[in-house]
């Protein structure tokens, strides 16, 4: 599917996005486009590229401006709708007042992947996140933003799908009932961080078994600490070298692939590192942490675990957790 820059401002604000995302285009699945668009928001958008993504979302409990883009204003109120139809006049007059304390603080409105949350829910991330330091806070609201931009993409993927292959006022039927249905089970995903096992079975209203998150994930523990590790950045890369695994002490140019990045939450929990896939390409796979960063007086400038997925495991899950602390550090494959 070929995008062009006008309909991609509407799944994010910037404009640098949107115009690397459409010279990038097109895609053959919506699982590439999302790739792409995961490396050019965490590579090369900027700094001023996020604060202008940010500056175009409405406050949450609030209307879209005027001057919003207008498919961007209508996404945006599906995606407050649960929100809003569970808010009290007391919870609406809350979360009203702990967003204008969190921009005061951070300078940019409060950034969450509202698609299937409460209010109460939305309120207590935000109560949750707040006592945050503003370079942390910066990197959770560019993940949630990338979080909003995958689902957004999920809709225009559908609706340009279906534009091929349908016509006239069926068109309109089919493809508004088909992308309810992508973005459902993506929604079942991007809360399944920050919600309960219960309330993501509700989320997630695809009648087909499918993974509701990726196949690979990670968590770090600071155990010198007893408590969740918060705002260390994270990276997967999967082998693409000249070999078809890498070997030991060789040293290779080029043999690693970027998959995606993220910063662990104040559960001590990654965000989306790569796309929710039933099948996980078989391989060798790299999960970095930048321990450095947030340990600068620890013994590890950063952590690598590698480890292979067979043929055989490819519809399995693979969670691959860090037990940290500034002199030693394990790992195990967890679930």
């Amino acid at each position: 599917m070929e995008y062009g820059e006008e309909e991609l401002v509407a799944c994010c604000g910037s404009t640098r996005f949107a115009q690397q995302l459409a010279k990038a285009s097109p895609f053959s699945s919506l699982q590439q486009a999302i790739a792409a668009a995961r490396d050019i928001w965490f590579n090369k958008v900027d700094v001023h590229g996020w604060l202008q993504a940010f500056s175009a979302h409405p406050q949450i409990g609030q209307s879209p401006s005027p001057s919003a883009h207008s498919t961007s204003a209508q996404w945006s109120k599906g995606e407050q709708s649960t929100a809003l139809a569970t808010a009290t006049t007391s919870s609406l007059q809350e979360l009203y007042e702990w967003n204008a304390r969190y921009r005061e603080k951070f300078g940019f409105v409060f950034l969450i992947c509202a698609s299937g949350r409460s209010t109460d829910e939305i309120l207590a991330e935000l109560k949750k996140r707040y006592p945050n330091r503003p370079i942390v806070e910066f990197e959770i609201a560019a993940e949630e933003q990338m979080k909003i931009t995958e689902l957004r993409l999920a809709k225009l993927f559908s609706t340009k799908e279906n534009v091929s292959s349908t016509g006239g006022d069926q068109f309109h039927q089919t493809a508004s009932k088909k992308a309810e249905d992508r973005v459902s089970v993506i929604g079942g995903h991007l809360t399944a961080t920050t919600v309960s096992d219960a309330s993501v079975g509700k989320t997630n209203a695809n009648p087909n078994p499918t993974r509701t998150r990726p196949p690979i994930t990670t968590h770090v523990l600071d155990v010198s600490r007893g408590s969740p590790a918060a705002g260390i950045e994270v990276q997967l890369e999967t082998w693409k070298g000249p070999q078809p695994r890498p070997l030991f002490g060789k040293s290779y140019t080029g043999g690693w692939a970027f998959l995606g990045s993220s910063t662990t939450n104040n559960d001590g929990r990654s965000g989306q590192l790569m796309s929710v896939v039933d099948d996980v390409n078989p391989g060798i796979y790299r999960i970095s942490f930048n321990t450095g960063k947030y340990c600068p007086s620890g013994f590890f400038p950063y952590v690598s675990i590698v480890f292979e997925i067979k043929e055989t495991q490819k519809r399995e899950h693979f969670h691959v957790p860090l037990l940290l602390s500034p002199f030693s550090f394990s790992t195990y494959r967890g679930s």
